[in-house]
């Protein structure tokens, strides 16, 4: 496909079609009027040989590649809007700026919560927006990167795409403050017959397939997709989950449980920042980058 003969314009009527499902409602959306907007709806329909949206009663449906292409036409645009928004130089101090990262809620408590603080005094005028990470999204990376800034990801789930490293992080096990049947330590053959809870989406807990290579089946009682509820979820209980020990640190007064050292080598948590090519060169970007490593070494130095 040649890009010089394509109205780039037709982008921004495309997403807006497909995300409103009706004309006029997209033209308002993008200032054209109906007129305007059902001609840019006929020439998507001929570029692409389908209908798009197509009538339901007294209201429109996507078609199955209007579905398809709804996700890839929303990331495109934002793409497009951070090239054409890209600067020579930033200033931190007095741009206004939006930065937008993909992050677990793990990522957020431990290293979000800094870079936003730091972020707050250095760049009063920069939003920094967070978004939950899906399987979805980790499948796609490389789609999804091209309308966010960034990534928090731990190391080896994605690859192929540019990254800098944060900051390491070890597993611990947590039980109950008063769990019955688990002293000092904790052995293999607690965590093969005591009940669990685990994060709900493996990609960003690595140490449970490491589990699994070990033989071990964990009796799965509860799960969650969030890294911060698992204290509370094992409290009063005789469940065990595995956490990051800087979350464990952090939720230390948030519900009564003991962290105890994991009964075998667990695989060691490096966060990573990942980032799509597009925005290497971009300054804003960079400072960004900058940014989280300079803040990434302050926690790694234990600074508060």
């Amino acid at each position: 496909m040649n890009l010089a003969s394509l109205d780039l314009n037709l982008l921004v009527a495309l997403r807006a079609l497909l995300e409103e499902r009706n004309v006029t409602k997209a033209g308002l959306r993008v200032g054209l009027s109906q007129p305007a907007m059902s001609a840019a709806l006929a020439r998507l329909r001929h570029h692409f040989s389908d209908e798009l949206l197509v009538r339901q009663g007294n209201r429109y449906e996507l078609t199955p590649l209007g579905t398809a292409l709804r996700a890839p036409a929303a990331n495109a645009s934002a793409m497009l809007e951070r090239l054409f928004a890209s600067r020579a130089d930033f200033q931190p101090a007095t741009e206004r700026h939006e930065f937008t990262l993909l992050s677990s809620d793990y990522g957020i408590a431990v290293f979000g919560v800094r870079l936003a603080r730091v972020l707050h005094g250095e760049a009063p005028g920069v939003r920094l927006h967070f978004r939950h990470v899906t399987p979805e999204i980790v499948e796609n990376a490389d789609a999804a990167l091209s309308g966010v800034d960034g990534m928090l990801m731990p190391h080896g789930v994605i690859s192929d795409l540019p990254s800098v490293e944060l900051y390491r992080d070890e597993w611990v096990c947590i039980v109950a403050d008063d769990h019955p049947e688990v002293g000092e330590r904790i052995t293999m053959d607690d965590l093969a017959r005591l009940p669990w809870v685990i994060y709900q989406r493996p990609f960003d807990a690595p140490v449970t397939r490491q589990l699994t290579m070990l033989g071990l089946d964990p009796h799965v009682e509860v799960s969650v997709q969030s890294f911060q509820l698992l204290p509370s979820l094992v409290a009063g209980t005789r469940r065990v989950a595995l956490i990051q020990r800087r979350l464990a640190d952090l939720l230390r007064d948030v519900a009564p449980v003991r962290a105890l050292p994991c009964p075998f080598e667990a695989v060691t948590l490096r966060e990573d920042m990942w980032w799509h090519p597009v925005h290497t060169h971009d300054a804003a970007h960079a400072w960004l980058r900058e940014t989280a490593v300079r803040v990434a070494g302050e926690l790694a130095g234990g600074e508060a």
